[in-house]
Order: C-alpha cells, then sequence, then structure tokens
C-alpha cells in the first residue's frame, strides 16, 4: 500500500473520530443547557406563580426575563424537558427542536399563558464549543492537504524511478526544493547522468573491440584459403572459427549486462525455429520436435533464441545417440539429450569459462548466457537426468 493510501486512509480515520468526538460533545453539552435551562426557568415559573394576579409586577418579571407571550405553539416540534402537575395548574418547559427556544407553559386554574423565552447564554456557549469543534475538523483537514502537497513530489520520483528500472536511462526528476526530497531528486539525477555516460561509454567500447577482433579474424580465414596443405588449412580453420565463436560470446556476453529487452509475444514453436534457425543444422534428423502444448511467451525474442540455441547446441554435441528431443507442454520447454550425467553440480557449469567445458571442445560460456538471459526474464533453469537422458528445462 502507496504511503499516500495510509495517509488517506489515517485522516478519514482521524475524521471520523473527531467527528465521533463532536457530535459526543454537543450531545453532553445539549443535556447541560438544558438542565440549566430547566433550573433557570423553574425559578421563573416558580415567581410567576407567585405573583400571577399581580398583573404590574408580572409584566416586569416577563421583561427582566426577556420573554414573550405567544399565543399558538407548533406541537410537532416541541419536546418536553421538564413537566409537572400541581392542585392549581399545570407547569411545562418545553423546547424547539435543534434549537435554543424554550417554551414556558403555565396552566394556572383555566387561565393559560405560554412565554417564549431565548436563552442567549447558553446558546452562546454551545455556539463557542461547536466553532471549537469545526476549527478542529477544519486544522486536521488543511495538516492533511500539506502532507498530501508536501508528499506530492514522492509519486514523481517513484515515476521516475520506475522508468529508470525499465531502461529509460535518460530520465530525469524535475523537482527544485531545497529540502530532503529535493536533495534526493539531485542525488538521483547525478547518479543517472552518472550511470548513462558510463553505459554509453562502455557500448561505445564493446563496439570498438568487436570490430577490432573481428577484423584481424577475417584477414585470417582469407588468408587460410591461400594455403595449400589440407590438414594445416582444416586445423587453422578450425581454431580461427573457434576464436570467432569466443569473440561473439564474449561480446554478446557484456552486451546483455547492458541492453534493455525488447519484449514482444509470441508462441513457443516460433521461438524453436528460430533457435534452430542460429545453428544452420546439417542433418535436421538429430532433433526431434514435440509440441504437446503451445503456448505464449512475452520475452526478447533474439537473446531468448540464443539461450535456446546454446542449449540444443550443447545438447547435441554431447550426446552420445540421437536425436535429441526439444519437448514443449505447459510453459516448459524441455531439451533432452542421451549422455552420461554431469559430474558437478549444475551451478558448477552455469559460471563462465567453467574448466570442465574447456576441456570438452568449447569455452564455457554457452550456459553462462543461458543463465544471464533468463534470469534477465525471470525464467528459471533446471537439470535434472533420468533413465540415461540428461533434461534441461526451461520454465517460463
Amino acid at each position: 500500500m502507496s504511503i499516500f493510501k495510509k495517509l488517506t486512509i489515517l485522516f478519514i480515520i482521524s475524521f471520523i473520530l473527531m467527528t465521533v468526538i463532536g457530535l459526543w460533545i454537543d450531545n453532553i453539552n445539549s443535556k447541560r443547557v438544558d438542565n440549566f435551562a430547566k433550573e433557570k426557568y423553574l425559578k421563573v415559573i416558580d415567581d410567576i406563580f407567585k405573583n400571577i394576579e399581580n398583573k404590574n409586577y408580572l409584566d416586569s418579571l416577563i421583561l427582566k426575563n426577556s420573554l414573550e407571550k405567544v399565543n399558538f405553539l407548533d406541537e410537532n416540534n416541541l419536546e418536553t424537558i421538564y413537566s409537572q402537575n400541581s392542585t392549581f395548574g399545570d407547569i411545562s418547559i418545553l423546547k424547539y427542536k435543534s434549537s435554543n427556544i424554550y417554551i414556558l407553559k403555565i396552566k394556572y386554574l383555566d387561565e393559560l399563558y405560554i412565554f417564549k423565552a431565548l436563552d442567549e447564554e447558553s446558546l452562546s456557549d454551545k455556539t463557542i464549543l461547536n466553532v471549537l469543534v469545526f476549527l478542529d475538523i477544519f486544522a486536521l483537514l488543511i495538516m492533511f492537504l500539506f502532507i498530501i502537497k508536501l508528499l506530492s513530489p514522492l509519486k514523481t520520483i517513484t515515476k521516475e524511478l520506475k522508468a529508470f528500472a525499465n531502461g529509460n536511462l535518460s530520465t530525469r526528476i524535475d523537482i527544485k526544493s531545497n529540502d530532503e526530497i529535493g536533495t534526493l531528486a539531485k542525488s538521483f539525477n547525478n547518479m543517472a547522468s552518472s550511470l548513462e555516460n558510463s553505459i554509453k561509454t562502455r557500448e561505445e567500447l564493446l563496439r570498438d573491440i568487436g570490430h577490432e577482433l573481428r577484423t584481424p579474424i577475417a584477414k585470417g580465414k582469407f588468408a587460410i584459403e591461400k594455403i595449400d596443405d589440407f590438414s594445416q588449412k582444416e586445423l587453422l580453420k578450425k581454431i580461427f572459427q573457434d576464436l570467432e565463436k569466443l569473440t561473439n560470446e564474449l561480446i554478446e556476453l557484456e552486451k546483455l549486462n547492458i541492453s534493455k529487452l525488447n519484449l514482444t509475444i509470441f508462441s513457443a514453436e516460433t521461438l524453436i525455429l528460430e533457435s534452430l534457425g542460429k545453428l544452420y543444422l546439417e542433418d535436421e534428423s538429430k532433433v526431434d520436435i514435440e509440441i504437446f502444448e503451445d503456448f505464449k511467451i512475452e520475452g526478447d525474442l533474439y537473446y531468448l533464441s540464443i539461450a535456446l540455441k546454446n542449449l540444443i547446441d550443447n545438447a547435441l554435441k554431447y550426446a552420445i545417440s540421437f536425436p535429441i528431443i526439444i519437448k514443449v507442454d505447459k510453459n516448459q520447454i524441455s531439451i533432452l539429450n542421451s549422455g552420461e550425467k554431469l559430474s558437478k553440480e549444475f551451478e558448477y557449469y552455469l559460471k563462465p569459462f567453467t574448466q570442465e567445458l574447456i576441456q570438452r571442445d568449447g569455452f564455457g560460456l554457452g550456459l553462462s548466457i543461458v543463465k544471464k538471459i533468463l534470469d534477465k526474464h525471470n525464467f528459471q533453469l533446471i537439470y535434472s537426468y533420468k533413465n540415461g537422458f540428461n533434461i534441461f528445462k526451461i520454465i517460463l
């Protein structure tokens, strides 16, 4: 989960908690105000009862307590907070819902007196409390927006880092702040520039070395054709072929370290045909292809065909009988050849320039290249030996 989602969830939880606390405080305060109003207006009602026959005093009492006579009541919008029956009459203190307007209802003998009272003091206290709760929630919202704005450059950094990791070496982070995030962006840009220059230099050096190595090899192969001694000619031709193969494998191995994969979607059958095309087989009967279930592969066809070609080449080279078998079934390609079981652990043969492979007509780079290509695709290479067959299985 991203940090922005975590912050949003934290804000929502805090907002809900603050709202619940605010409503709880408002409810407690409403009860407190109602109790205060009840005590206050009970004293007023007691004074009215005692002086109800004295009209002048009653008028002054009404004026003093900011009461207002009313003739009509909307009973549906009123709630009773106190009522009492007595010998001479009934008294009730009512309140309009969602407001601080109170109604004093006095029935004395056959007379009904109704007064409306606005408790401004209690209303003021409640308003101040509600404003404080609202300000707390508003401050929480401002703080959340400020933190989101403060951390928003992290989205840019994450996006550019992913682009860089996917091979876009020219990507840079455009953040010019002077805080720690700005420092991080500058450090990344410096590192990216340095790495891009280093890789470009490496690619140029690789091209130059490849050219410098291939030129004398080509000249040597041309010179061999002028030699009359057949045995010497074949020996020198074999030496130059091995040298050319070693050069190509070294260059391919180095290119693999710095190249970006060109991902496409193709079938397993296409991969096999592409790999066999690189081998230039003179006798196609040496290879038997069994496709039980063809499937789609997302990868770099060029490099994967090199990996599979090397496995097929090794299988052909070390087989004691033919044909070798290429088997396709359920997201895996297996190469089987009859021969001796590997004398050491399989990981030993995946290292470049393995001595045993060098002694067995090779330079020990084939399986190392296979491993690097498959690792770059997050594919697996598994070796097993069963019923006289070496089995090299690629799990895609």
